[in-house]
This record gives C-alpha cells, structure tokens and sequence, in this order.
C-alpha cells in the first residue's frame, strides 16, 4: 500500500482500527486489575458459616508447579503491558507528528484552497496558478514544475471536475513523488560496529545545531550511553560556553579550548578522550561560515582527516542542520554544504514553528538527500528521528477528501 493510500485509510470516514486496538490493549491491563479487585469487594461474608465436615483434601501442586504457573502468569502480564507500552508509543509518534506539523498542514492548506476558491475548470491558468502556489509552499521550483506538467494529463485522464477531485490529485502526485523519489533513501542514523560513534554537525549560526547536538547527547545519555562533546566553533563567540552549558545541563563531557582555537586540534583531544576512556558517542559541532566556502571547506576536510587517522570508519555521520523556517534559504545551504563536504543527512530544526514544512519534499526530491533527524517542539525529547509516512500524514491530514 503506498503512502496516499495509507492517508486515504487513516482519515476515511470509519474509525481507525489501529487507533481503536491501541486504547483497547492500553486498558486491558487495568480493567483486568480493576475487576479482580472488584470481586474481592463484592464477595458476600455475611453468609452462616457451614459446619465442619469431613472432606477430601484435593491435592496441592508441587513448590516446582506453583513457581511455574506464577511465571506463567506474570510472562502473560509483562506481555501485556509491554504490548500496551509500545502501542502507546506508537500513538504518541503520530501526536507529535500532527502537532509538530500543524502550522505547516494549516498554510499548506490555506494555498490549496486559495487555488481553488475561483476555479471553474482546469486550463492553462490553472496550471500556472497551481505552479505558483506550490513553489510558495516550499516545495521548491523543480518540484513544483514536474508536478505541474504531470498533473495535466492526469486530471485530463480523471477527468476531475469536482475541487476535492482536483485537489486530491495535486495531493496524491506530491505524495508519490516524494515516495517516489525515497525508496532507496537511507533515514537511519549510523553508528561504530566497535568503539566509539562519531557524528560531525555542519551548518551556519542561528540554526538551531548547537541545540540539536545538547538533546541528542540527552537521548544518548537516557539511553545508558557514555557521551562526549566537542566545541569545534571556536570562531563565532559564545559558542563553546554555549555548548559547555549544555554539557552541564544533560550532564555530559565537553572538550573545549579558548575561542580562536584550531578547532581540528579541539577535535583531535575529543577524540582521544573518546578511545581512551571508552565513550560511546562523539559530537562534534564546527563552524559554519558560508560567505567563506573555500576556509570552511578546508576547515571541515581538516577535521574529518584528524578524526579518521584515529578512527578509520569515522565520521560515521556528517549531519547538516538546517532551519525549517528559512524555507527556499535551507535549501540554497543545504546546496552549498554539499558542495564543501560529503553530507549524509539531514537535520531539519523547527519544523514545529513554520508554515514551510513542505520544504522536506524539495529537499527529498532536488537534493537527494535523506533527513534523519526532525526537531517537533521546543522539549528536550522533541528531537525525532524522521519518520517519512508519520511525515506525510502530519502534513497532508485532512487535505485529502474521505472515501466516498
């Protein structure tokens, strides 16, 4: 089933069997709890006290036998409840995907039917009004004109004259080429087969990297993992004392040197400390001076050289972060850091505070390149990994028209 169908399924007009199963095996738990707790209360005492009779003793179950059934029953609980956790997660990644999404799903609709308050009929007016309408959506020029041409014929072939019909097949074409355009796509982060796991964080100043780096120690560290930070930005000021607090704040190492440091030399000292004292994961923030391409570029084949003499399959991920709501600005940076280094991934900040999350399909579909990360909210767990169905169904629920 592709991901229009799923978004077709999930907000049809019968309730959603999964979201039904969730509440149910959430309850179960409890409500088996609170009726065995309910007959306890219920049980009559009051009845005459029968007269002692001889009776055969039934024969009691061996220590071995008790012990086994009281296994049994306890496997059965933690059974349920495990299934109960984990559907409860489940459900919360789809709450944090809608409401992380929201801002986003209301501009993106608001364009749609701002296109389609005056159509009458589907001509070439149209079709420039819907390239205009897309490319303010973020979804970036390229996008915006395959679908443009593509969907001339395929509403012709509906012949769609209805607002939902055209609507649905603007959505269903957007949809299907961003699946389109990820099958092969690589979202999951990469880490050491065997000591430690190295992620390099690239990207200009004010996008949120810093940030991003403090909470996935945070993850990392809840995780039960060993955590080091490097303050590779000894350029812009503060950083390092910004990156030293969050250090403080989640409780993890940070190696730092006076600003105007050479950050490579920072990053060689993290990244003997990392070997020596067996930490699990390194992060490593750098600079990100963008009007100075060629410094920054020999800035970052620095770093990434030191840290491979000592780890040869390291960095194990060069993320870049990216701010959500720059729209058309992200994705001009996110072209001009894939021309300095080799970005394996993306991570999109403040996806919860724009209008502009349709930028995720021009960086799916123009760059290539995959998000791995997505920040969704301002707490410290905020920061998701990227789930591209949960993507699609924050952005465009509701937009589709129900099954008919």
């Amino acid at each position: 089933m592709g991901f229009f169908d799923k978004l077709k399924k999930a907000f049809s007009s019968e309730p959603e069997k999964e979201e039904k199963e969730v509440e149910k095996v959430a309850e179960n738990v409890e409500d088996k709890s609170e009726t065995e707790t309910k007959d306890a209360n219920n049980k009559d005492y009051s009845e005459e006290t029968p007269k002692a009779e001889p009776v055969e003793r039934t024969a009691q179950p061996e220590p071995d036998q008790a012990d086994e059934r009281t296994h049994e029953a306890d496997g059965k609980k933690d059974s349920e409840q495990s299934v109960s956790k984990a559907a409860l997660e489940e459900k919360t990644e789809e709450e944090r995907y809608d409401k992380g999404l929201a801002k986003s799903r209301k501009g993106f609709g608001a364009k749609i039917n701002a296109l389609l308050a005056n159509f009458r009929h589907v001509d070439e007016d149209f079709f420039d009004d819907l390239e205009e309408t897309l490319i303010e959506a973020d979804v970036g020029y390229e996008t915006a004109m395959n679908i443009s041409d593509e969907l001339r014929d395929e509403v012709k072939l509906r012949n769609a004259k209805r607002k939902s019909d055209v609507s649905d097949a603007i959505i269903e074409r957007l949809v299907n080429l961003y699946e389109e355009s990820g099958k092969d796509e690589d979202n999951a982060l990469h880490f050491a087969g065997q000591g430690p796991t190295v992620f390099l964080f690239v990207g200009v100043n004010g996008v949120g990297k810093t940030t991003t780096i403090g909470k996935l120690a945070h993850r990392y560290k809840e995780e039960g993992k060993k955590v080091l930070l490097a303050a590779g930005d000894t350029f812009r000021a503060g950083a390092i004392e910004q990156l030293a607090e969050w250090g403080r704040r989640v409780g993890v190492d940070v190696v730092k040197k006076p600003e105007q440091s050479d950050p490579a030399a920072v990053v060689y000292d993290a990244v003997i400390k990392a070997k020596q004292e067996n930490y699990d994961i390194l992060l490593v923030d750098t600079a990100g001076r963008l009007q100075n391409k060629v410094n920054l570029m020999k800035e970052l084949d620095k770093i990434k050289r030191v840290i491979t003499r000592e780890i040869p399959d390291a960095p194990h991920e060069v993320l870049l972060a990216l701010d959500a709501t720059t729209g058309q600005n992200a994705l001009t940076q996110a072209r001009q850091f894939k021309e300095v280094t080799d970005v394996t991934g993306i991570v999109l900040t403040k996806l919860d505070g724009t209008a502009r999350g349709g930028i995720v399909l021009a960086i799916r579909n123009e760059l290539k390149l995959p998000v791995k990360l997505v920040g969704l909210g301002e707490q410290m767990d905020d920061l998701r990994d990227f789930d591209p169905q949960e993507f699609v169904i924050g952005l465009f629920k509701g937009l589709v028209a129900k099954d008919r």
